[in-house]
């Protein structure tokens, strides 16, 4: 009799609950299909590899068939051989997304060849996440028409019931809230499993019960979730954590990282359009906006093994993926306010679009975008004039501006040199600006080359030094460092303030 862990199980192909997903036809097809390759593509946890495996014994393609994974090296450097093979059977690479941009170029000119040859003896199919395949047919505009692209999402609740079910009858078992645990599982499988593996714990059921009757499960959906979590914790949390504070925790910053964590927490598949994401959410665009497009994101992932095996970053289709469904539950129940404190972070809810905008002459661009730059390093919102041209121009100048100088802004940013009164835009930028002093929400830095004077009215309060005739980028850093610590600062009396 088959035991508790041979029916819902934690990881691996199921045996007793095996529901096929509605493409498996299409893939049965497929499969059948002299040369023409496969792909299949979706998101974690929802039975793709599953159901090639199944599909492939049916059509009686078991005896020729390899499984190769990108994620293991022997198998990654046999991928990059089979172009040069002749009658390679079928040949299944899972997680093809993971290999090489090299590997995926020879991968694609073979898939095509055996295509356009009708190939008997030869076979490719490629598992990957969502939107994979779209990579390769950028690499190969023409691979279109010669693949089968079959694209899973999420399972339906129906099929969730029946995967229920036949764990029930395999075990001699009633789940009493089978239905509520088809709902908590969101569409994937794999959480299915886990849920039903310790309800049945929980049920003192081991394996499959010897009564005439089934053995009723009765539970509570709140204890299986709140132990369910509580057994992914020790994993997971670390990883979250690691994720969220990026390369270095930064206290004064946005939390770039965390909010792409929360974004992903909030998708139906684990998948992130990290486009659709910021145009969504603007006030996060700076600081987000800067962790993709410096390639600081696909870093930190590369580089931390862990973060690797869990996260993808896609960076032609700009997806960010999680590839473990247990992962994707653990983070959508955080509670992220209570969450960001456990980390590092006093808050992640930002009322202002900046923490700083920047007014300057044009004759001081250079430490403006040297400033600008060390802030965004530092994960704050800034905004410097160059970063949005393409939105100005496309504006009426004086109504996209005024706004930003005049209430979008945390802080104002005032480079004071002796060009800064002689320009038209920085005495529209000051006009729009200027009822902040004495509310702490300009700071001044004065160029030790500007007459005292000058600027009275900013004098009465604190500033910044600058010295032009000494190092630029020393003083730039120097600047960001002191804006960092206040921003620091701000953010931990604006959190007391919250809690308060």
């Amino acid at each position: 009799m088959p035991r508790l862990d041979e029916v819902f199980k934690k990881s691996g192909v199921p045996t007793h609950t095996f529901v096929p997903p509605s493409e498996y036809d299409r893939v049965a097809v497929a499969l059948r299909t002299p040369g023409r390759g496969i792909i299949v593509e979706g998101p974690s946890g929802i039975g793709k590899t599953s159901c090639i495996k199944r599909a492939i014994d049916d059509v009686g393609l078991s005896d020729t068939c390899l499984f190769l994974s990108a994620r293991k090296q022997t198998d990654a450097d046999l991928i990059s051989e089979l172009p040069a093979m002749n009658n390679i059977g079928t040949v299944v690479v899972d997680d093809f997304h993971r290999l090489p941009d090299a590997d995926k170029l020879k991968l694609t000119d073979f898939v095509k060849l055996l295509a356009d040859e009708e190939e008997q003896e030869s076979k490719i199919v490629l598992i990957g996440i969502n939107r994979a395949g779209q990579t390769l047919v950028e690499y190969a505009p023409d691979l279109l028409h010669r693949v089968e692209t079959i694209r899973f999402g999420k399972t339906n609740v129906e099929r969730i019931k029946s995967l229920i079910s036949l764990g029930e009858n395999a075990l001699n078992c009633d789940i009493s809230i089978s239905d509520e645990i088809a709902e908590e599982a969101e569409g994937s499988f794999a959480m299915a499993q886990v849920l039903c593996h310790e309800a049945c714990l929980q049920g003192r059921l081991h394996e499959t019960s010897k009564e005439s009757t089934p053995k009723a499960i009765n539970v509570s959906l709140p204890c299986i979730r709140e132990s369910v979590l509580g057994d992914l914790h020790p994993r997971f949390f670390p990883i979250s954590r690691d994720f969220a504070t990026g390369n270095k925790l930064r206290r004064e910053g946005r939390a770039p990282y965390l909010n792409l964590l929360r974004w992903l927490s909030q998708t139906p598949e684990g998948a992130l359009d990290t486009r659709e994401a910021l145009a969504s959410n603007p006030a996060m665009k700076g600081s987000v906006g800067q962790v993709i497009d410096k390639g600081y994101l696909l870093t930190l992932i590369r580089n931390n093994e862990q973060l690797t095996s869990l996260f993808h970053f896609e960076p032609d289709t700009s997806l960010l993926t999680i590839e473990d469904p247990k992962l994707l539950y653990f983070i959508r129940h955080l509670i992220w306010s209570k969450f960001a404190l456990q980390v590092g972070y006093f808050s992640i809810d930002f009322k202002s679009r900046y923490d700083f905008a920047l007014s300057f002459a044009g004759e001081n661009r250079d430490l403006a975008e040297a400033v600008a730059q060390a802030l965004a390093e530092r994960e704050m919102s800034v905004f410097y004039d160059k970063h949005e041209q393409h939105r100005i121009l496309a504006n009426d100048v004086e109504e996209y501006l005024a706004p930003i100088y005049r209430s979008e802004s945390r802080f104002v940013l005032a480079l004071l040199s002796k060009d800064y009164p002689r320009k038209l835009w920085t005495k529209f930028e000051s006009d729009n600006f200027k009822h902040w002093f004495g509310e702490n929400a300009v700071v001044p830095i004065w160029y030790t080359d500007n007459p005292p004077g000058m600027f009275d009215e900013s004098r009465r309060f604190g500033g910044i030094t600058f010295d032009s005739s000494k190092d630029l980028s020393g003083q730039a850093n120097e600047i960001a460092d002191t804006l960092s610590q206040m921003m620091e600062d701000v953010r931990a009396k604006d959190a007391e303030r919250a809690d308060g």
